[in-house]
């Protein structure tokens, strides 16, 4: 991804603990001492409205109008009315519908959950650490929150996958706050996201009750721990022969709707972290996918990337669908591929048999995935009930 203009780590709630980064997290992100999540939090920009006004081209002259109202950063108001040309206040000017959304108003209830929810008898907020990244003068913020214990442990792996959320705002008129259930695997530094759905406020209406919904959310990132490990482990019983297939690892990430420079990463991570590089279970296709993503993703965190975590979580999550949407893709490049939209050769339709094969294979297997995942959005229902 695009690195942010401002990255700031942060481990503990506030100062009254006494919180230090997992030596994994720490190894990863070497410099500055982190400060803890309250602190952090309100030492990002905030946002307040001020009158707009529109020049007159013809008298040269400003009008003010009461329509719209620009949102600006306070402090560097100040700094710009001291002569300070270096900093830039403005964020944006929306329409009069536009609710502003400060970070502690989201950020301050979570504060409160922290204290109170406990993992094996501890505070979350004594366990909590992540990483927050500025974007767009710091109108745009996104966050990883951590929690260390609430995890998964891979056999034969020292370092475990941490849960928690990624969550994020803007002041510029798309979404007011999102959150969305979230991991980090220690062993590779992958990130995995979209664990949960997205929730999403935008900037019009009334603002919610943020503190239930942040004991919702975090009741469904709870239950998706104790599950990843059962759908790993399903995953790691379902290989694809590549030898027996038309189409190469690279390939495999391509129709799926990798573009080329991400699918040429994920195939070659794949491969290097398989036992065999023509035999690969879905959870290794899985871990190559986010490892491209996490590290090699030319794109803006948000819509752009989101697309393709849902393809990448599907090789884990679904992977009669992955087979599904490869095939289909297969099929539509043999039909581009021939002559005046004709039948595909022969060989084309001996490919296909192959595929065909690998559902067929796969089908068994499926039943159990849907069933935990049938058993998990139930859950989720009574949570957020």
């Amino acid at each position: 991804m695009k690195d942010p203009e401002e990255a700031t780590i942060f481990a503990g709630l506030d100062g009254r603990t006494d919180t230090e980064l997992p030596d994994w997290y720490a190894e990863q992100h070497g410099g500055p001492e982190p400060i803890s999540f309250s602190e952090a939090i309100r030492n990002l920009p905030q946002a307040v409205d001020t009158a707009v006004a529109y020049r007159n081209p013809y008298t040269e002259e400003w009008v003010e109008t009461e329509r719209f109202n620009a949102l600006v950063e306070p402090s560097r108001l100040q700094a710009e009315a001291d002569g300070d040309t270096g900093v830039e206040s403005l964020f944006h000017i929306p329409t009069d519908s536009y609710s502003i959304i400060n970070p502690v108003d989201v950020y301050g209830p979570l504060e409160e959950v922290l204290r109170e929810e406990t993992i094996d008898g501890m505070p979350l907020g004594d366990v909590m650490f992540g990483e927050i990244r500025h974007y767009r003068g710091g109108g745009e913020v996104h966050m990883d929150i951590m929690f260390d214990g609430l995890e998964v442990r891979l056999p034969r792996r020292s370092d475990p996958i941490t849960m928690g959320v990624t969550s994020g705002y803007d002041f510029f008129g798309e979404h007011a706050v999102y959150v969305e259930g979230f991991a980090q695997d220690g062993y590779c530094s992958n990130t995995m996201r979209s664990l949960t759905d997205k929730e999403v406020i935008k900037h019009v209406g009334d603002v919610r009750n943020f503190r239930t919904w942040w004991e919702e959310l975090l009741a469904q990132v709870e239950l998706v721990a104790d599950d990843l490990f059962e759908f790993i482990r399903d995953a790691q019983d379902i290989e694809l022969d590549f030898s027996d297939l038309p189409f190469t690892v690279t390939e495999f990430y391509s129709l799926l709707g990798f573009p080329d420079y991400l699918a040429e990463r994920a195939a070659s991570d794949a491969e290097a972290n398989a036992a065999s590089p023509v035999e690969i279970d879905m959870w290794t296709l899985h871990s190559g996918a986010t490892y491209a993503l996490t590290h090699f993703f030319q794109g803006k965190e948000g819509v752009s990337l989101d697309q393709y975590v849902r393809i990448a979580n599907d090789i884990l999550f679904n992977p009669e669908g992955t087979v599904e949407r490869v095939k289909r893709a297969y099929e539509e490049q043999l039909e581009a591929d021939g002559d005046d939209g004709s039948q595909a050769s022969l060989a084309g339709e001996r490919a296909l048999a192959s595929i065909e094969r690998v559902s067929d294979d796969l089908q068994e297997k499926v039943d159990q995935f849907e069933e935990r995942e049938d058993a998990l959005r139930e859950r989720f229902q009574d949570a957020m009930a």
